[in-house]
């Protein structure tokens, strides 16, 4: 699932153009069950389920982190509603403290990718990843 609610809840924040961008509803995705090979990431299950569902979406190799960073979704950016704001993803409820590419799914996970406002504390984060 990809969702970018808090921006429903944040309008103030969201400038002119990019308002346009995020659904009445605020789900880019709808939660949806992907079939996966073991060893696959989430950023491999992201990657697959956006390029099929022909989501735009960019990402930069962050080598240092050893892992990828998402910067878009749907022509959503970090920082485009504010400098707190950027995508954040969630396995089985949890925000994990590292990079998209070094999670490996497990069957059975539920993954979400949740547009923050605020660093992540208006989706159930702590922390901005």
């Amino acid at each position: 699932e990809i969702r970018c609610d808090t921006l429903l809840e944040h309008p103030d924040t969201v400038p002119a153009e990019k308002a346009k961008l995020v659904p009445e509803d605020g789900v880019l995705h709808p939660v949806t069950e992907v079939k996966f090979n073991g060893g696959n990431s989430v950023f491999d299950v992201f990657r697959h389920v956006l390029r099929e569902e022909k989501i735009h979406f960019e990402y930069v190799d962050a080598s240092a982190y050893e892992s990828v960073y998402i910067e878009g979704i749907g022509n959503l950016y970090e920082f485009d509603c504010g400098e707190l704001s950027g995508w954040k993803y969630r396995v089985n409820g949890w925000f994990p403290n590292y990079g998209c590419s070094r999670y490996q799914v497990q069957s059975g996970d539920v993954i979400e990718w949740l547009y923050t406002c605020d660093l992540g504390a208006d989706v159930g984060g702590g922390e901005f990843q």
